[in-house]
């Protein structure tokens, strides 16, 4: 008997519903604009500088999967990371603007948009419409590091009773909490750590965004049939399962390709298993995900992790077309291996 059953997989299935999130995960959660941003941590560790943030499943990927919530008007303050940061644009308007003073270019993205900003750069972004926005987000690596904020955030966070440790523990003084004797400050960063974190032009970073409507089917994808279309979303090298690079193509290692999977009305993939780690995330409609053990309905804004070697099965049996995006755990994922031999479309 497979150790996959129903109580098993639905352990691995985060529903939008029950995400827990948390309001001061970072230095700048009481900074005007920003303190109204809810942080979760999904997948692995993330980037949270308070130990009280939920990790829903702690397994090890190779990559992380978070999200971000903000209402209009709310920020999330500059900062860079040490690996990939790929933003999965759910629900909302958004706006991504670079350099340390918020001044060096932008990019706009809206729902079913992705975009992948380069490692050791400063970044921040905003909600800019009306309503409640969510993001998901892809960060590279098992252990991402901490966040590098920018001098102004603080600043700000200082004057809001918020210090940030060396080691990125964050101390709430508001609530009585006090630096530990011989504890490290984290300090800002300096002029030459600056020049390190220098913006490239737009130029180049208006190649890491792709819009929804620019997403199209590969042919040769070993998942496409009738009524199925797998894109190309992030692949910094050619693929084993049929996939050239792109079209997202870091400069830097983002460790894991993206892609778009969209099934019809009634359209299905049979049994098949994955050699690596296969994270679904569905941005609308409803997704059928079984197995021998079960089955499991997956609606918007839902996260499953697919077992490695578990053969599984999708079908979409909603009136509206089920599009998800899944993060393969592997620069150059293998062709997944069928359950029976496949007959390629006429």
């Amino acid at each position: 008997m497979s150790k996959w059953t129903q109580e098993a997989m639905e352990k691995r299935l985060v529903r939008y519903a029950d995400l827990k999130g948390l309001r001061n995960a970072f230095i700048d959660a009481r900074t005007p604009g920003s303190d109204r941003k809810e942080n979760f941590t999904i997948i692995g560790p993330g980037v949270s500088e308070n130990p009280a943030q939920v990790v829903h499943i702690p397994e090890a990927h190779g990559f992380n999967f978070g999200a971000a919530r903000q209402p209009f008007g709310c920020t999330n303050s500059q900062h860079s990371h040490l690996t990939a940061e790929t933003f999965l644009v759910h629900t909302g308007k958004w706006r991504f603007v670079f350099g340390a003073n918020k001044d060096e270019g932008y990019l706009d993205v809206e729902p079913g948009d992705v975009a992948s900003v380069p490692t050791h750069m400063f970044r921040g972004f905003e909600k800019r419409d009306e309503g409640t926005g969510f993001l998901a987000v892809v960060l590279g690596h098992d252990d991402p590091g901490k966040v590098v904020w920018a001098p102004s955030v603080f600043k700000m966070a200082e004057d809001f009773g918020l210090k940030l440790l060396k080691g990125g523990k964050l101390i709430d003084t508001t609530l009585g909490e006090t630096v530990p004797e011989g504890a490290e400050m984290e300090q800002p960063p300096d002029a030459a750590k600056l020049k390190e974190l220098a913006t490239p032009p737009m130029s180049e970073l208006s190649k890491y965004a792709l819009k929804a409507a620019a997403m199209t089917g590969n042919p040769n994808s070993p998942l496409a049939g009738p009524g199925v279309e797998e894109d190309a979303v992030i692949g910094d090298i050619d693929s084993r399962d049929g996939f050239k690079a792109g079209p997202i193509i870091g400069h830097w290692d983002h460790g894991f390709a993206l892609r778009r999977l969209k099934l019809e009305t009634g359209a299905s993939i049979p049994m098949h298993s994955r050699a690596e780690q296969e994270v679904i995330f569905m941005q609308s409609g409803t997704l059928e995900f079984s197995w021998d053990g079960g089955r499991l309905v997956m609606g918007a804004g839902d996260t499953l992790t697919v077992p490695v070697g578990l053969m599984h099965a999708y079908r979409n049996p909603a009136s509206a077309d089920a599009i998800a995006f899944v993060v393969r755990g592997a620069s150059a994922p293998a062709a997944p291996a069928f359950a029976e031999r496949r007959v390629a479309a006429e």
